[in-house]
């Protein structure tokens, strides 16, 4: 098993590694140029520029097993295609059950985006407790990949 992350602006990459160091898993963070990362535990792979050049290099990698973290939608879905678990930072997981309705509320937000006749909100600022719920789901579900 292998955790892969979306690391290009993710709060959550600390957090992951010490759960995966704690369980003898490797990890690997993949970002493009515009990022820089350092790690004392994840290997690193930063991916050329373009549109989804990281997240097609990440879908490359994992393998039925793996476990994905990344808050797109589509990576969750590929992966989860692959047979790997994914995760979002906030600690939701992705499952077969849940994705395609992911998928459409992220095409409807596009469309009104689009359309001018809705501002979407961002996300609210990260809170500890938003860590807390991460940490557990994550342990949760690599125990659940292990079992």
């Amino acid at each position: 098993m292998m955790i892969y992350i979306d690391a290009d602006a993710c709060p959550v990459v600390r957090i992951a590694e010490r759960i995966a160091r704690e369980h003898h898993i490797p990890v690997t963070l993949l970002c493009d140029t515009s990022h820089q990362l350092t790690s004392d535990y994840s290997s690193i792979r930063v991916i050329g520029e373009g549109a989804d050049a990281v997240d097609i290099a990440l879908i490359n990698l994992c393998r039925c097993g793996d476990i994905v973290i990344t808050q797109d939608y589509g990576v969750a879905a590929l992966a989860l295609g692959k047979g790997a678990k994914a995760i979002h930072q906030s600690g939701r997981q992705y499952t077969d059950e849940n994705i395609d309705g992911l998928l459409m509320e992220r095409h409807l937000a596009g469309k009104a985006r689009r359309g001018g006749k809705q501002r979407l909100k961002g996300p609210a600022k990260r809170t500890e407790e938003d860590d807390r719920r991460f940490a557990d789901s994550l342990e949760a579900l690599i125990r659940q990949t292990e079992g």
